[in-house]
């Protein structure tokens, strides 16, 4: 746990966070020894105007599927995200063309909660237990943005 916090100290991934998400990036994408869950995000930087690609993990609740920052709103993909007015692409062996939709922090503590459970990694960077009552959750949620694939 304290490695991957250290990979990801200040909110950001250092040099060995980028390569290790790089490799997922590209595994994950192509579908190859994943789980199905894992997928990669493609989005338009809002800066450089070039698609950028990370690994996320897609968590469901109530039949929709829900991306997770694990890093809080200031994520570079989550501003990204959101400058593509949500906009984005979705790999898993397939592309697939999705609107990324931010959903209200007061709705989002079940999905938070769902999220640790299949999203091991991100374990780290959340201040409670993935079997805290959903009254922690809700307590975090503002600082956690979800975002509903349509």
């Amino acid at each position: 746990m304290n490695l991957r916090r250290w990979m990801y100290r200040g909110g950001r991934p250092n040099a060995l966070a980028r390569l290790l998400n790089r490799i997922s990036a590209a595994q994950f994408g192509a579908g190859f020894l994943a789980p199905p869950a894992w997928v990669t995000l493609e989005v338009t930087g809002r800066r450089s105007g070039k698609p950028v690609s990370l690994p996320l993990v897609v968590t469901t609740y109530e039949d929709q599927r829900f991306l997770v920052s694990m890093l809080g709103p200031r994520a570079n993909w989550v501003a990204n995200v959101r400058a593509a007015h949500g906009q984005a692409v979705l790999r898993h062996g397939t592309t697939e063309r999705v609107r990324l939709i931010e959903v209200d922090p007061v709705v989002t503590a079940p999905i938070l909660r769902g999220y640790l459970a299949v999203a091991p990694g991100a374990r780290a960077h959340f201040p409670i237990d993935r079997t805290a009552p959903l009254a922690e959750f809700e307590r975090i949620a503002p600082d956690y943005p979800v975002f509903r694939i349509a």
